[in-house]
């Protein structure tokens, strides 16, 4: 089950936005990911990164085709949840909790901020370098009070490849990920259930080794 530790940052001017504390494991259902989203950590006793205040969470969970089957979000007292039917259906809430909207999109999953969305994305297109760009359409929850957007995204494989460690050969995917509406690319590295880098996103620190899907 890998454990460990994202830093969010704004990825045009890199102000520091948070820190994501997550773990994740493949089941039965097909992959679970939960996380708290901390605001940015300072040294704490010995130089060790305090833990900053919790600001929010996410809850994921995919079946075995990468279909999000259960997702719950919450943001500055808003709340999220949503799951893959008919398109994608969510209910949000407001901070007050009086108050809920629904919402349903012809989107094949969801995305936000959350390394948790990147994985789950490659997992439900399951890429191949051979593979052409392919197009999806996911509903956005946008920070900091979960507004959904809907957004269409090009995703290509352009390598895989497999670097020596310590536990034998970790295999890296390189994706190039376009937005379609202002044609702006980007690279994330995925190995496994764990992203290596992204726009906005580093990995800070990983206890386990991450989990190779089948």
């Amino acid at each position: 089950m890998p454990r460990g530790r994202y830093s969010l940052h704004d990825p045009h001017d890199h102000t520091p936005l948070g820190e994501e504390h997550f773990n994740c494991a493949p089941g039965p259902s097909g992959w679970r990911y939960v996380s708290q989203i901390t605001t940015p950590s300072g040294p704490g006793p010995g130089n060790h990164p305090r833990q900053g205040a919790a600001t929010g969470s996410v809850d994921l969970t995919l079946d075995d085709l990468g279909r999000p089957i259960r997702l719950e979000l919450h943001a500055a007292s808003w709340q999220v949840r949503g799951a893959a039917l008919d398109g994608v259906t969510w209910v949000r809430t407001d901070p007050t909790g009086t108050h809920a909207t629904e919402g349903n999109v012809r989107a094949h999953a969801f995305t936000g901020t959350s390394p948790a969305f990147l994985v789950a994305t490659s997992r439900l297109l399951r890429l191949t370098p051979a593979s052409p760009p392919t197009r999806v359409r996911l509903v956005a929850f946008t920070d900091p009070v979960l507004a959904p957007l809907t957004v269409d995204q090009s995703w290509a494989l352009i390598r895989s490849e497999a670097h020596a460690t310590d536990n034998g050969p970790l295999t890296v995917d390189e994706y190039q990920v376009s937005a379609l509406d202002t044609g702006e690319r980007h690279t994330v590295h995925i190995t496994g259930d764990v992203v290596l880098a992204a726009p906005g996103i580093e990995l800070e620190d990983l206890e386990t080794p991450p989990s190779v899907f089948t």
